[in-house]
Order: structure tokens, then C-alpha cells, then sequence
């Protein structure tokens, strides 16, 4: 613990007296401005997720759901640039991938996972309505690829888009 000039301790109080502010969080944890914008990104898929998981989750229970900030794949060429179906893009930026079950370095066996890249998403949405939409779209088209049906099957208000 730092000391004052004069061997005291250094305590709120002092450092409030010396003009340097109270230490501490500004915001009460109860309040929605207190998450960080990775977990109101976190929150908004697993609210997303819910409804999907809900109609599909017997045939979803090896299947994991994980954000990553950034897409850490990228395409060689982006003119021509074409993503397996496991990826789900906007011309050459991932938003998500598919990763399916396998085995680790270790041997281990691994499970499937859906990674949405929360940066690229919220780029692309101008509004937290659009997000919400966007997220929502992801999450169907990628759960469709996982269960090998098309995107209809796991929303019906959603058709298939050969231009995305």
C-alpha cells in the first residue's frame, strides 16, 4: 500500500482530497450499462440461440455456442473469395464458422462448435434491432448447416438467399 508524505496510509478519502476522484465502479452491477459491449454481444446470441435451441435441442446437444472477437481466418484471394459452407460471410469477412467435432493435438476428442465473430457482426448492423436480426440469421443458417437442413427447416420465415 502506497504511504503519504507523512506515513499514513493512503486511503480513499485522501486520494478523493487530492482531487483524484473516488476509486471505484461508476455503475451499480444491477444496471444494463455496466456489462461490457462483449457481454451485451454474449447476452444478445444466447437470446437468440433460445428460441432455436428450444425447437432443435435433442439434435443439438453436441453442439457448443462460443464468440471469438475477431475472425482468425481470412480469405487467400478476396476478389474471388469462395467459403465453404461451414463459414458464413459477407464477401471476404467471416461473420461465423462451423467447427465441426474431431480430435485435438492431444488426442482428445472435441466437440462441435458455432463461433460467431462479434466485431465483423456489429460492423455490419447500423441499429441494435439490425444486429439482432443479423445474429439471428447467422445462428439458423449455421444450426441448418450443422443439422444438414436447409435454413427454412430451422426458421420458416427465413428463405434461402443464393446472393449472401
Amino acid at each position: 500500500m502506497h504511504r503519504a508524505r507523512h506515513g499514513r496510509p493512503l486511503t480513499s478519502r485522501s486520494a478523493a482530497r487530492r482531487g483524484r476522484g473516488i476509486r471505484g465502479p461508476v455503475l451499480p452491477p444491477g444496471v444494463p450499462a455496466w456489462r461490457s459491449r462483449a457481454e451485451q454481444f454474449d447476452m444478445l446470441v444466447l437470446e437468440a440461440f433460445a428460441p432455436i435451441d428450444a425447437r432443435w435441442h435433442e439434435r443439438m446437444t453436441k453442439l457448443d455456442i462460443a464468440v471469438d472477437e475477431v475472425p482468425k481466418i481470412r480469405a487467400l484471394d478476396p476478389d474471388s473469395v469462395t467459403w465453404p459452407p461451414e463459414v458464413v460471410a459477407e464477401g471476404p469477412v467471416p461473420l461465423s464458422r462451423l467447427v465441426p467435432a474431431g480430435v485435438d493435438r492431444h488426442g482428445n476428442a472435441t466437440r462441435a462448435r458455432l463461433v460467431l465473430f462479434r466485431r465483423p457482426l456489429e460492423l455490419r448492423a447500423k441499429h441494435p434491432d439490425e444486429l439482432v436480426d443479423l445474429v439471428h440469421e447467422v445462428l439458423v443458417r449455421q444450426v441448418a448447416t450443422y443439422l444438414g437442413v436447409g435454413p427454412e427447416v430451422i426458421d420458416p420465415e427465413m428463405t434461402d438467399d443464393p446472393d449472401d
